[in-house]
C-alpha cells in the first residue's frame, strides 16, 4: 500500500511561520503526499512552493470552532480556492448539531458545498465533542448535504480521531462518502490501523516520521 498518497501532511499551528509552510511542502514533495492542510492565510505560500506539482493544496475554513457563520465559510472557501486551495475542510457547526437544529447544520453544508461546486469539501465533526448517536447524525447530514469526505477531528479539541468513531462513520455513510481520520496519529502502526477500519485518508503532522518507519521496516 501507498501510504504516502493517504497523508494529507498537515500544519495548522497559529504560531507556524512561513519557513516552516515551506518546509512542510518541500516535504510533501519529497515523500509525495497526498496534498499538504493549511490555514487559509497560507494558501499563496503552499500554492508558490508547490508549483505544478500533483500536491492537493488542503485548507481549513471555520477552523477550529466552526461556529462562524455560514457566509464567513463560503467567502473563506472561495478566497482560498482562488490562491490555490483544491480542497476544504470545513468545521461542522457543532452548537447547532447539539441543539438538534438539523436544518441549520444541513445548510451550513450544503450552502458551502454548492459555492465551492467540484472542489472536494471534507466536514469536520470533532468527535470528542459529540455522542455515538450525534456522530451517526452528523453523518447522516453530511451525506445528505452531499459532502465528499467526513473528518473526525480539528486536533485542536480534547482529543482526537478514535477507531471506534471512525468504525461507526463507516458504518453509518457505508460506501457514500469518504472519512478522513485526523488528529494525534503520529506513527505508522497507528496510521495502518485507521486506513484498515475505513479512513480513506489520514491527516498528520508527523507523516514525514510514519515514512521513515517504513524505511526501517523494509529494511532499507
Amino acid at each position: 500500500m501507498n501510504l504516502n498518497r493517504h497523508i494529507d501532511h498537515t500544519l495548522l499551528s497559529a504560531s507556524a511561520t512561513e519557513a516552516d509552510i515551506l518546509k512542510l511542502c518541500d516535504e510533501a514533495l519529497k515523500y509525495n503526499f497526498y496534498a499538504v492542510c493549511v490555514n487559509s492565510s497560507n494558501v499563496l505560500l503552499a500554492k508558490q512552493a508547490l508549483g505544478k506539482s500533483d500536491v492537493k493544496i488542503c485548507c481549513v475554513i471555520g477552523f477550529p470552532l466552526g461556529a462562524m457563520s455560514t457566509e464567513a465559510k463560503i467567502f473563506e472557501a472561495k478566497n482560498a480556492i482562488d490562491q490555490g486551495a483544491t480542497e476544504i475542510d470545513m468545521v461542522m457547526n457543532i452548537g447547532r448539531l447539539k441543539s438538534k437544529n438539523y436544518l441549520a447544520v444541513l445548510k451550513d453544508i450544503s450552502k458551502v458545498k454548492s459555492a465551492i461546486g467540484n472542489t472536494t469539501l471534507k466536514v469536520i465533526l470533532e468527535i470528542s465533542e459529540l455522542s455515538k448517536n450525534e456522530i451517526v447524525k452528523a453523518c447522516e447530514i453530511c451525506v445528505d448535504a452531499k459532502a465528499d469526505f467526513i473528518k473526525t477531528s480539528t486536533g485542536f479539541s480534547k482529543s482526537g480521531a478514535t477507531l471506534t468513531a471512525v468504525k461507526i462513520m463507516r458504518k453509518t455513510v457505508r460506501d457514500q462518502t469518504k472519512i478522513k481520520a485526523s488528529g494525534g496519529i503520529r506513527d505508522l502502526e497507528t496510521a495502518q490501523k485507521y486506513i484498515d477500519v475505513g479512513a480513506d485518508r489520514v491527516g498528520a503532522s508527523a507523516g514525514v516520521a510514519m515514512m521513515n518507519e517504513l524505511t526501517v521496516n523494509a529494511g532499507y
